[in-house]
């Protein structure tokens, strides 16, 4: 009983601190990441070769020009979706045991804000934080820029959160 309130305690501290809730208490070595930076590199191709990090089809989706962005954003969203309903249903573990939890968010007005200044951001840059990396590794080095951007952005939150609304 006791352990079980410490994980919630533990849980909520973590959902207002912006950690991960599963974060592994694993440690590995150095090289044993490498299987996911070679996801990750086949993941960028797959951007590159569907046109998801098209900046011009990035456009054509704010224009409502084109239904490519929304299909691709919209089958992502269902297959995430049933990809945490199969996790809750059959109470599947990580590949190591651990148990994967889900924790309610409560909604409040800086999403509205930090929503608004994303899609201003990825509207005007056309570059999405996402596949910035895929867009650097296809050519389009100007999108240094929108990265660059990015990580200030990051730490300019996390420096001043305590003071922003949450």
């Amino acid at each position: 009983m006791r352990n079980t309130i410490r994980i919630e305690e533990e849980h909520a501290i973590r959902a207002t601190d912006a950690m991960c809730i599963n974060e592994s208490k694993q440690s590995h070595r150095w090289y044993y990441n490498i299987k996911y930076l070679i996801v990750g590199i086949l993941f960028g191709i797959v951007f590159v070769k569907a046109e998801v990090v098209s900046w011009f089809r990035i456009q054509e989706m704010f224009r409502m020009q084109s239904f490519h962005m929304y299909g691709t954003i919209g089958s992502a969203v269902l297959v995430g979706a049933f990809a945490v309903w199969l996790i809750k249903a059959f109470k599947i573990r990580t590949v190591h045991g651990e148990h994967i939890t889900f924790v309610k968010k409560e909604f409040n007005k800086g999403q509205i804000y930090g929503g608004l200044l994303f899609g201003l951001g990825w509207g005007l840059t056309g570059a999405c934080p996402g596949p910035l990396f895929a867009q650097i590794g296809f050519g389009a080095t100007v999108v240094v820029i929108p990265l660059l951007s990015a990580i200030a952005g990051t730490w300019v939150y996390g420096r001043f959160r305590k003071l922003l609304p949450h």
